[in-house]
């Protein structure tokens, strides 16, 4: 067997340059910032918008194609920005117009593309159409923007309905009226500083089109949307207890019909199908990728069709564990369900709101989005085990065909921070649940870059908004660059092939390994074979002789893939 040479690292490849004739995001990798965790440039301890674009370089040496930034909004920071004051400013903790626009300008120079998140199924509590509304009387236009309710029972003293908080708790908070007595309800479905907008009223549409504007006016190219199967709520607002299956954000496996009757409403279709005419008054290919947990993908499938957005996260994929057959199974569906619109399919194994895969797939019991790690969970991942499956499992999704996201840090196999303090903790999940969830914390703590140096180069005064593990030198990208057997140096491999290789704009051919635990198929030039089980697999006898040009961990063989391990091989 022959084995190729690692690229130069000094002399990336341009993804973008490499396709011909398609929009960009359909094969896309896309690297989500999540901003107070990337890179602190004032030393305060939360990330900044300087602070990514100093570490632009590093992104483009690794050979993604975009960042999607989650939110920088100006906020109170009860949801970590997720609870938007004013979608038209920057938070003074993440900094200024102004740098937005030179990090903006910095990308772009850089051949890498900028997606902002954007958060239209609630408000913050502070934001000032809220604050109008408080002040207003029940029926009035301040109070229409949102989901105010009278309560049911003689003085309205219950809940309109008895929806529950994804964080936990009611969804409902009832306020009091300046003489003091008990008044309406406004319905939250996440925190109870998360008033949800009325997507029925056109003030609410119309100044959100105008927030497309304001941010494609300033140069981004496209928007992931918070939520987005969350705007419209069904008629009536009719009880609803969802079923023990069903995830946090509300995905249940089963059909349409068995949605919640605040998630997957027919009537956000015809938004997006606004925002799409919004974006078609842009030059270039502007997009909006939906954050739709929906099952099954024939539903999430709905977001993406030619009039509405051009990606939608797959959840149903990240979910699935580690396991031959399941994973054949919803590559399938996916492929079909996408293709059927006319879309691409966007693989994803891990962001800001679930446990890092590099745990998550080590783990023996089933964890429910948001509900976290902590030092009292019994479940604990075997560490080594968990970046070996994560690796495979990286290398498995860069090789199937349509767009890619990354969550930062995974490129460096970081893994969930399980022993954090209670008086650390952040998330509001955990607040709501009195501590019987431990919530999202644990994948959102600041990055290493340095070994050795304060927050491992996160900030260089050693603040950290959250504490990061005291054994984290190995994993910090100095550590690891220019060391071949490296999870960065796998990763920025990986890209480089798939760039090279147009995998994204390519087609799965299956063959058939004779064994369920065995993946493997051929994407255009490259055949791709994954051993996801326990025990050594024999390397197909037609593959042997073949040129191996990516593993997961480094072989000492060429007649075995071990377990948990995924090979790519240049075939004529």
């Amino acid at each position: 067997m022959t084995h190729a040479t690692a690229h130069s690292p000094d002399a990336p490849l341009d993804a973008s340059a490499t396709i011909d004739g398609a929009e960009w995001w359909r094969s896309a990798v896309i690297y989500q910032i999540y901003p107070r965790s990337f890179a602190d440039a004032n030393g305060d301890g939360i990330g900044d918008l300087r602070g990514i674009t100093s570490r632009l370089d590093a992104l483009k040496h690794l050979g993604i194609d975009a960042i999607w930034l989650s939110p920088f909004f100006a906020s109170p920071q009860k949801d970590a920005g997720y609870d938007v004051a004013d979608y038209r400013a920057v938070d003074p903790l993440f900094g200024t117009l102004d740098d937005f626009d030179e990090m903006t300008q910095a990308a772009h120079t850089r051949g890498i593309r900028v997606i902002v998140d954007l958060v239209p199924n609630h408000s913050s509590d502070q934001h000032e159409w809220f604050q109008q509304a408080l002040a207003a009387q029940p029926g009035s236009p301040e109070r229409a923007r949102y989901m105010f309710r009278d309560g049911r029972g003689p003085n309205g003293d219950t809940a309109p309905n008895n929806w529950e908080s994804i964080f936990g708790g009611p969804a409902w908070t009832r306020i009091v009226d300046d003489d003091g007595t008990p008044g309406q309800w406004y319905l939250h479905l996440f925190d109870s500083s998360q008033p949800d907008f009325d997507w029925s009223n056109a003030d609410v549409r119309a100044m959100f089109r105008d927030v497309l504007r304001f941010w494609l006016d300033r140069g981004v190219d496209g928007f992931r949307i918070d939520v987005a199967h969350g705007l419209v709520k069904a008629d009536g607002l009719p009880d609803y207890t969802p079923p023990q299956s069903a995830g946090s954000m509300g995905g249940t496996g089963k059909a349409d019909a068995d949605l919640p009757p605040y998630f997957g409403q027919d009537g956000v279709h015809e938004i997006y199908r606004e925002w799409h005419q919004v974006l078609t008054e842009y030059d270039g290919e502007r997009v909006l990728c939906a954050e739709a947990w929906v099952d099954p993908l024939s539903t999430m499938a709905l977001w993406v069709r030619p009039d509405e957005m051009q990606q939608a996260f797959n959840f149903p994929y990240l979910e699935t564990p580690w396991n031959g057959p399941a994973l054949r199974a919803v590559i399938d569906e996916s492929i079909a369900a996408f293709s059927a619109v006319g879309a691409p399919s966007t693989w994803v194994l891990s962001n800001h709101d679930v446990v890092r895969h590099a745990s998550r797939l080590a783990l023996t019991e089933d964890n429910p989005q948001g509900h976290g790690i902590g030092p009292k969970t019994t479940d604990r991942p075997d560490t080594e085990l968990g970046l070996r499956r994560a690796r495979a499992a990286s290398a498995l999704m860069l090789a199937l065909p349509g767009g890619a996201y990354l969550y930062q840090g995974e490129e460096l196999g970081l893994p969930e921070a399980i022993d954090l303090p209670d008086d650390a903790r952040q998330d509001p999940t955990w607040f709501r649940t009195h501590g019987t969830r431990y919530g999202r914390d644990g994948c959102r703590v600041p990055l290493p870059w340095e070994p050795g140096a304060p927050a491992y180069g996160f900030s260089e005064t050693g603040a950290s908004w959250l504490p990061q593990p005291a054994d984290w030198d190995a994993y910090a990208r100095a550590s690891q660059l220019g060391d071949p057997a490296s999870t960065l140096e796998f990763y920025s491999r990986a890209l480089w092939l798939r760039a090279t290789h147009q995998l994204g704009l390519g087609a799965l051919e299956w063959h058939d390994a004779g064994d369920d635990s065995i993946l493997w198929f051929a994407n255009g030039p490259v055949t791709v074979v994954a051993n996801t089980g326990d025990s050594d697999a024999a390397t197909p006898t037609s593959l042997i002789e073949a040129t191996r040009i990516l593993t997961s961990v480094p072989l000492s063989g060429d007649d075995v893939i071990p377990a948990d391990t995924t090979v790519w091989y240049l075939t004529p």
